[in-house]
């Protein structure tokens, strides 16, 4: 059986995001060493290496909880390990740790440049506006 693939890259081979539901196949189709739930509702996972770092989508003062995630990603990463990391629908709170993550890693130039990556690998990525000023307030 196929399954469709509903998940991107954000870094090839090592980096992937999506939404909660595309997480089964993407353990499935990569070598998947460590996920990230970024859901503040942490549903059960399927996975043993399945870690809830929580942002609460629609809420202001998510500075802390922003970079957490995105520390606890970049540490992954420099481990070596491949990682995959979602919210329910892999927008919102997807599209700002992703963010956060390349401009972490820099492997982008600005906030901009980093969205703009972040949005040409999951095109779906709508990052709300209190989310992008907390970005603002962690990357400045």
């Amino acid at each position: 059986m196929t399954m469709t693939k509903n998940y991107q890259e954000l870094i090839p081979g090592r980096v992937y995001i999506g939404g909660a539901d595309d997480l089964s196949v993407a353990l499935e189709n990569e070598k998947i060493d460590v996920a990230y739930d970024l859901r503040a509702e942490a549903g059960e996972s399927l996975f043993e290496n399945h870690k809830h770092t929580p942002i609460v989508d629609d809420a202001a003062n998510q500075d802390e909880s922003i970079r957490h995630a995105v520390s606890e990603i970049v540490h992954s990463y420099n481990e070596g390990k491949n990682i995959y990391f979602h919210c329910q629908g892999g927008s919102n709170r997807t599209g700002t740790v992703a963010i956060g993550t390349l401009l972490s890693l820099e492997l982008a130039k600005s906030m901009d440049d980093a969205e703009l990556q972040a949005k040409s690998a999951r095109p779906k990525i709508n990052v709300k506006p209190e989310m992008k000023e907390a970005l603002a307030r962690l990357y400045k």
